[in-house]
């Protein structure tokens, strides 16, 4: 029997803050935009400027780490980290090592084996980096100072995850933390969130921790996983040929499916850190404390808690209703215009899940209204529009956010009611059918389907099918 492993794994989450502007000067903070445009002299480092902190960033800072359970410093500093590369403009970065905003907090996950927590060592104020673009055609490598001076907040949590599940449940657990404060989107494959995992192995039953690895350039929850596996198994082969781990960074490379080393792991010597001397202190009072705590949102768990109580849906409808903040005011909003939640729910978890998978896109970026939803939901319990109708409806609702109401009206898809134009239509159809009329009189149930099927398209779709049902049947 070979020795048993056990991994261990910390992470450093950094998240982009939905800020419109940058952490220390004025510039836009909007993803895309041409090459140096959302620039400035502070953010690009020009000699002479000063930094000034953006309180918002601070609001944000602070709520997350409410969230979290941690302890908020009342008195932090910032700090400046010395390193030369090409996009640090100023060639140190503004971060907090000594007294970060907010310290000794936990989230809990669920797990296997019951609820977990994951205790997160501290929370910390930073601003991103530019981009380099490396041009093959020209042979160079080209700076886009846009993201330089994005505000970040470093999330670093204890080592207290075991494998790639746990992982993953925690940053699901920080992303929706996080979306429902309106902290930041927290996309992935837009890097406004990004993960860097530090893993190492043990013997089983031992105390003391394994040398550990730090692995970047994760973008997707599939992407963690794979590098989770690959870095365990690459350092217990190395421990069972009795190699050494070495402590380094690595770069995960998602479609070879391995990782290789970029650089030998530096501490927080290298970096030659000391306090920021163009921007003062940052204390915090206990009544504006106080005012953020109280503007917390109600965050997943205590919506599905409430969501079991006021709504009679099934649970596995608010597991996934709560599971995005999009789809979770929808819900509510739609549900307080119409007071249909089993009705807004369908339309939630049928149509607008299978078209969302269909156009491959995500929750958040749901454009249609409460009230346009509330008014297709009121339109079809009236039968002013049949089933068939308001799916087709839907789907352009789905696309552009049209009024339901003047869309049916323009089209002419209003539900025919009128009990006489339908005699017509049904008396024509009987007699064009003689087969399907003997085959209905023996017995045959199938053989009204078809007659109403045929009575559907002479009427063009525009008819209620229960209504036809019925007086086929009375006319037969």
């Amino acid at each position: 029997m070979g020795k048993q492993y056990e991994t261990v794994i910390g992470l450093e989450v950094h998240v982009e803050l939905a800020t419109k502007t940058k952490i220390f000067c004025g510039c836009s903070t909007a993803f895309g935009g041409a090459p140096n445009t959302h620039t400035c002299p502070v953010c690009t480092g020009m000699p002479g400027t000063l930094p000034v902190l953006n309180k918002q960033v601070l609001e944000y800072a602070v709520s997350v780490g409410l969230a979290a359970n941690c302890e908020i410093t009342r008195y932090s500093k910032f700090d400046r980290k010395n390193y030369f590369y090409p996009d640090n403009p100023q060639n140190y970065q503004i971060s907090q090592l000594y007294l970060p905003i907010c310290q000794n907090g936990y989230v809990e996950i669920e797990t296997e084996d019951g609820v977990k927590r994951i205790g997160i060592h501290e929370i910390h104020m930073e601003e991103d980096a530019g981009k380099l673009i490396h041009d093959e055609w020209e042979d160079c490598t080209l700076v886009d100072y846009n993201r330089s001076g994005v505000p970040l907040i470093e999330i670093v949590s204890e080592p207290d995850m075991r494998n790639a599940q746990e992982v993953i449940a925690y940053l699901e657990k920080l992303r929706l933390l996080i979306q429902y404060l309106g902290a930041s989107d927290c996309k992935l494959q837009e890097g406004s969130m990004r993960a860097d995992v530090n893993l190492s192995v043990r013997e089983a039953g031992t105390e003391r921790l394994g040398t550990r690895t730090e692995m970047k350039n994760l973008n997707s929850f599939r992407a963690i996983t794979r590098a989770i596996e690959g870095e365990r198994e690459r350092q217990i082969e190395l421990l069972e040929s009795g190699e050494e781990v070495v402590q380094e960074t690595r770069r995960w490379d998602d479609t070879k499916g391995c990782s290789y080393a970029m650089r030998s792991k530096e501490d927080a010597q290298d970096y030659r850190y000391f306090p920021d001397p163009d921007l003062p202190p940052v204390r915090i009072e206990e009544a504006w404390l106080e005012k953020l705590r109280a503007a917390l949102p109600e965050f997943r768990t205590e919506k599905i808690e409430r969501y079991r109580r006021e709504y009679d849906i099934p649970d596995y409808d608010i597991e996934i209703l709560t599971g995005s903040k999009r789809l979770a005011d929808l819900f509510e909003e739609t549900v307080s215009l119409c007071r249909e939640p089993k009705k807004v729910s369908n339309w939630l978890m049928g149509e607008t899940m299978r078209l969302l998978k269909e156009k491959g896109m995500e929750p958040e970026e749901l454009a249609f209204s409460p009230a346009h939803l509330a008014a297709l939901i009121e339109m079809t319990d009236k039968k002013e529009i049949n089933g068939t109708v308001a799916k087709e409806v839907f789907e352009v609702m789905f696309e552009t956010d049209t009024d339901p109401r003047r869309y049916v009206e323009e089209k002419g898809l209003k539900t025919v009611n009128d009990t006489a134009a339908l005699q017509k239509i049904l008396e024509k159809v009987i007699a064009d059918n003689p087969q399907s009329v003997e085959d209905y009189r023996n017995g045959k149930q199938k053989a009204l389907g078809f007659l109403v099927g045929q009575t559907m398209k002479a009427m063009q779709g525009k008819a209620d099918p229960a209504l036809v049902n019925q007086m086929l049947r009375e006319m037969l």
